[in-house]
């Protein structure tokens, strides 16, 4: 559900803006970045009793990876938020006009970017975020009750200096419902791979680093 309503409301920024003004203008990336950081904090909030808060599968599969969630509900989340931003992605195409839906906001590499460069730009925003997830969200000493707010600034901080390069992904069921649904598959495994690759850099060092560290100075 909550991967659902946040592909909606994150993709459909892209298109409904674009109705408006086709062009990428710095109203309609801020108006982007804020739409998308505003449902993912208010998402969070809404669904982390119920499952955590996983909307994105790059976090999940670092949960997995650090042993924070078992790998058969990892899968089941997986599949639940790829579902999920399908429904998703379905449900733009039968509200918006043929002549807008465009990609329905699937991510792709902007103007001279290469697929090796949009690899890392996904690699470093996953990073950040994945990062403010663990040391906030499933942190033992994390400011749990400030982790919506935290995670939804992180999407969208990523989201402005990382849109203009890649659409900032940082999440392969935000990409991978209306890449199916459009059919706009160009460079798409640099947004599973690099989402998935910088969940679990960022998931390692706070597990390695700063989580032992904080309990080696306990």
């Amino acid at each position: 559900i909550a991967t659902l309503l946040f592909v909606f409301v994150g993709a459909g920024a892209v298109v409904f803006t674009g109705m408006i003004d086709g062009a990428m203008t710095l109203w309609r990336r801020l108006f982007i970045a804020v739409a998308n950081g505003m449902a993912i904090a208010i998402l969070v909030s809404a669904t982390a009793r119920w499952s955590g808060g996983h909307i994105n599968t790059a976090v999940t599969i670092s949960a997995v990876a650090t042993r924070k969630m078992g790998v058969t509900k990892g899968v089941m989340y997986a599949a639940a938020q790829l579902t999920g931003a399908s429904i998703a992605a379905l449900l733009l195409a039968a509200v918006i006009p043929d002549a807008s839906e465009g990609t329905l906001g699937a991510h792709a590499l902007g103007p001279g970017i290469s697929a090796g460069a949009g690899l890392v730009v996904e690699i470093v925003l996953t990073f950040v975020l994945v990062f403010v997830v663990f040391a906030t969200a499933m942190g033992p000493k994390g400011p749990t009750h400030l982790a919506p707010i935290a995670i939804g600034i992180a999407v969208a901080m990523d989201i402005l200096v990382g849109g203009p390069l890649t659409g900032a992904s940082m999440n392969p069921a935000r990409s991978f419902g209306p890449a199916l649904v459009s059919g706009e598959w160009a460079d798409h495994w640099v947004f599973w791979v690099g989402p998935i690759l910088g969940g679990l850099a960022a998931a390692a060092i706070y597990q390695v680093v700063y989580l032992r560290r904080s309990e080696e100075e306990a």
